[in-house]
């Protein structure tokens, strides 16, 4: 009787691993559907902001559309119409880069 009892508790060890195996397949659908694309946009974005030039028409993350006239370290200024007003945001503030009026 105690040997019986001893063969039915050893496949229980096996049983807790294969009960892990769903969670950590659950993780990794997580990380290749969710946190790698983030991961990449994040990226293309530090790319974008650094590369950002004089003359370039940017979107802020406010709506405002401007053309960069000038760069200072973290600082933006930003030229925008009808008024040609210039404005200063942080770097940060830029979500994206414009279409240029003359090209599609």
């Amino acid at each position: 009787m105690y040997l019986n009892l001893f063969v039915q508790t050893a496949p229980s060890g096996s049983s807790s691993f294969l009960g892990i195996v769903p969670i950590l397949l659950i993780f990794g659908i997580f990380y290749f559907l969710l946190f790698l694309p983030m991961q990449r946009q994040k990226k293309q974005q530090q790319k974008m902001l650094a590369s950002l030039e004089n003359g370039q028409v940017v979107i802020t993350s406010g709506g405002i559309v401007g053309t960069v006239v000038a760069i200072d370290n973290d600082i933006l200024v930003l030229r925008v119409k009808p008024d040609n007003i210039k404005i200063q945001v942080t770097r940060g503030s830029v979500s994206s880069l414009a279409a240029a009026e003359g090209k599609k």
